[in-house]
């Protein structure tokens, strides 16, 4: 109770501290950027950085557009613990040659821009240039998961785990492994990890095939805590007795461990400082995976921003001292893989699929937007002859072959809930549609000075995003 006492006091002093460097200094806005597998976070930050300081494609973000920012340049970051987020080679993956993705997030990073802003209107005369730092920082989608463990005990997660898995063919392996393990007899290491490595080779199938909500996030990216008893535990029912020493006892153990000393301190030491928010989604890629993807991803999502409403958790009100996230974007991705006349309804499919998540953070008072992006646009727009009429498609490399084609993914329905009703009523498959997914390389590029890469609506996220502090 002492230790909370004096972190908590420290944690006060240094929000003091921090309101009023950015009131009477150089404000410092703190950006989050998250999101789940495979939905382009590190090409958002890339892009996002290099049109900020290249910004003739930006004309959606008012204060490049108008010449209120007239340098934009990287410096040190400020935390010296925590990895520089690798710009230069990401850019240099992007923009090459032969350009290609760049590796996906593995674990937290950050990096700094700083923006020099001249006030225009009324009080450009009355104000010099000041310097605005945007600390973007870069953490895995997966590991805000996980603050839904914090209030469910390693009996209630290992129910709804088991129960939310049992229909799943990609988790018979760990099932059949977990049936057959007598969980009241004493602690056996090799049968402990057999358990957890089958477990993990689940989560990570689950995501691959689509599936969002593949806690604990550790287990997908472990660092340096890979074979650690902390990640060593499996969802196990709870017999119906229960001697000292037997398995199911130091599972649970294992399991509170996890929680105290892996998601606490990730909310306590970065979540806790983050001003403006964006979760990345990529939506289409949980359409092709069938319903229900889809609503495990809609669910996901509400466990997501259950992060940004801390009333109901006690200890992560604690840790926020009344901080509150100001603004959240919800961003469906990829939206290069459709023709521009269905980026309405994809926008309006993630608006719906977030309809319960946005609702809660809205209540808490944080403004909240759902738009459809693409980072960098890897594709262009062509209208081809199709059975005497047209058809909208998209032209790009593909990725597999490196090939150019033609693509048309099938119609996204105007009604959101055309696909969210099948999604939560447990349909296996699509019955009125076929929603088709291709992976596109990134084109080369020849850039003019001035320009960052071609994107879709990047400068309206930006805008959204910080442009009020600008």
């Amino acid at each position: 109770m002492i230790g909370d006492i004096a972190e908590g006091v420290s944690r006060g002093v240094e929000s003091i501290g921090s309101t009023f460097s950015g009131a009477f200094l150089e404000p410092v806005v703190r950006l989050g950027v998250t999101g789940l597998s495979r939905a382009g976070k590190t090409v958002f930050i890339t892009s996002l950085v290099a049109n900020l300081i290249n910004r003739a494609r930006m004309p959606q973000l008012v204060a490049a557009a108008d010449g209120a920012i007239r340098t934009a340049y990287l410096q040190p970051q400020p935390d010296d613990t925590l990895p520089r987020f690798d710009y230069e080679t990401h850019l240099a993956d992007l923009t090459g040659r032969t350009p290609r993705w760049p590796d996906s997030t593995r674990a937290i990073s950050e990096l700094r821009l700083s923006l020099r802003v001249q006030p225009t209107g009324l009080i450009a005369g009355l104000r010099g240039p000041r310097t605005v730092h945007l600390d973007i920082v870069d953490y895995p989608g997966e590991w805000l998961l996980d603050l839904a463990l914090m209030d469910k005990s390693f009996e209630e997660w290992s129910a709804e785990t088991l129960k939310r898995i049992a229909t799943r063919p990609l988790a018979a392996d760990y099932l059949a492994l977990a049936a057959q393990t007598d969980a009241t007899a004493q602690l056996d290491e090799p049968v402990a990890r057999a358990l957890a490595a089958s477990f993990t080779a689940y989560l990570n199938a689950a995501r691959e095939a689509g599936f969002s909500d593949c806690t604990p996030g550790r287990f997908l990216l472990p660092g340096d805590l890979a074979g650690s008893p902390v990640l060593t535990f499996a969802p196990l029912e709870k017999p119906s007795s229960l001697p000292r020493g037997a398995l199911w006892r130091e599972m649970e153990r294992r399991f509170d461990a996890y929680k105290r000393e892996v998601v606490k301190p990730f909310f306590r030491d970065h979540f806790s400082r983050i001003d403006r928010q964006v979760v990345l989604v990529d939506a289409l890629g949980a359409i092709h995976a069938g319903p229900q993807a889809v609503e495990d991803m809609r669910l996901a999502m509400t466990d997501i921003l259950s992060a940004f409403r801390p009333g109901r958790n006690a200890w992560l009100s604690q840790l926020l001292l009344g901080k509150r996230v100001e603004k959240i974007l919800f961003a469906a991705t990829k939206a290069d893989h459709l023709h521009h006349t269905q980026h309405p309804r994809l926008t309006a499919i993630m608006q719906a699929l977030v309809a319960d998540a946005k609702s809660r953070a809205d209540f808490a008072g944080a403004q909240t937007a759902a738009m459809s992006i693409a980072a960098l646009r890897a594709t262009t727009e062509d209208t081809v002859p199709h059975e005497g009429g047209t058809l909208d498609v998209v032209r790009g490399q593909l990725l597999s072959s490196g090939k150019r084609a033609a693509f048309y993914p099938g119609a996204l329905p105007e009604d959101p809930m055309h696909l969210l009703g099948p999604a939560r009523s447990g349909q296996a498959e699509w019955l009125e549609g076929d929603y088709s997914v291709m992976s596109f390389a990134p084109q080369p590029l020849t850039l003019k000075p001035g320009e960052g890469p071609p994107h879709i609506r990047l400068d309206r996220a930006a805008q959204f995003l910080i442009g009020d502090r600008l």
